[in-house]
């Protein structure tokens, strides 16, 4: 029983994946700075697009009993390290805290506008943002932002979700990790001018058919949770995202421990909450069966993933 403990309590050895790492970096155009979680700055010199921007990482201990706000000196040192000073829109891929606890801070800070479904406009009310800089999308509709062409497309959350439902009031912090309730589940699709074109799945969680007759050629992958599913669902989230959008490079996202504050060195979550080992075992035999690279994205480094398509 102790020995059981340890080993939940112990955490998978990011080095084993060593070999994963290393996306090219971006000199110029287009480029991809991955900032914890499911944050991915996603920028061309001109026009920047931030998905969730959650920056505060509070601990274990807060979360799980405590009241949470948004942490704003974090925030500022994070966009001051990543150099971030204007983003036109800040786009969390749904709305626990871990993804958009932060959201309405950081598109105050940027000047961006805070777009997704109904409950992200919960959260930019509850953060004071004005009406004009909150926006609520419409499920597959195109939006063009400067040189990008931006797209919503509602899944679901990986199971377990553990604060399901949507947000129906403004979320004013502090309050209890509870307020924070997934809401709409975002596939983002992201098509730049250039032709170069990205889905962001920030959750590990699939509606069959969604995103049928959508094209990306890379895929930044959530797989939180995946660790604790069976083999045949993460065979079908594989196929209902990376081989459904026909992507041929696939950049894993949020694996790291979000309890961590981002100024320390990234790891993986405990065995406790969530196997990285077991993910990575049926992920690999997918993507080598299919050709597809897999990688680790670099926190704080602007990467160029489609440099890799060849």
């Amino acid at each position: 029983m102790a020995l059981s403990l340890r080993l939940r309590l112990g955490r998978p050895e990011l080095g084993r994946y060593a070999d994963r790492f290393g996306i090219p970096q971006a000199a110029d155009g287009l480029g991809v700075t991955f900032l914890g979680v499911a944050s991915l700055l996603i920028e061309d010199r001109t026009t920047a697009v931030l998905t969730d921007g959650f920056f505060s990482r509070p601990s274990l201990p807060r979360v799980a009993l405590g009241r949470i706000a948004p942490d704003e000196a974090r925030i500022d040192a994070t966009l001051a390290r990543a150099g971030i000073d204007r983003v036109a829109v800040v786009a969390p891929v749904h709305t626990h805290f871990d993804h958009a606890m932060d959201a309405a801070v950081v598109a105050r800070r940027t000047g961006a506008r805070l777009v997704g479904g109904t409950s992200v406009a919960q959260i930019g009310r509850g953060g004071g943002l004005p009406d004009d800089r909150i926006e609520v999308v419409v499920p597959g509709e195109p939006m063009t932002v400067g040189g990008f062409r931006l797209t919503w497309v509602e899944g679901e959350h990986c199971p377990p979700d553990r604060y399901p439902g949507a947000i129906t009031a403004p979320v004013v912090p502090p309050v209890r990790t509870d307020a924070y309730r997934c809401g709409e589940a975002w596939s983002i699709l992201v098509e730049h001018e250039t032709g170069r074109s990205a889905l962001v799945q920030g959750s590990a969680g699939f509606r069959p058919g969604a995103l049928a007759g959508r094209r990306a050629e890379v895929a930044y992958l959530g797989i939180g949770q995946l660790g604790v599913q069976d083999d045949a669902y993460l065979e079908q989230y594989w196929a209902e995202t990376v081989e459904t959008v026909g992507a041929r490079q696939v950049v894993l996202i949020h694996w790291d421990d979000f309890f961590r504050p981002l100024d320390r060195p990234l790891r993986a979550l405990p065995y406790l909450g969530d196997d990285l080992d077991a993910t990575m075992r049926v992920l690999t035999r997918l993507a080598e069966r299919q050709g597809v690279g897999l990688h680790f994205p670099t926190v704080w480094h602007r990467e160029n993933p489609w440099a890799l398509l060849g």
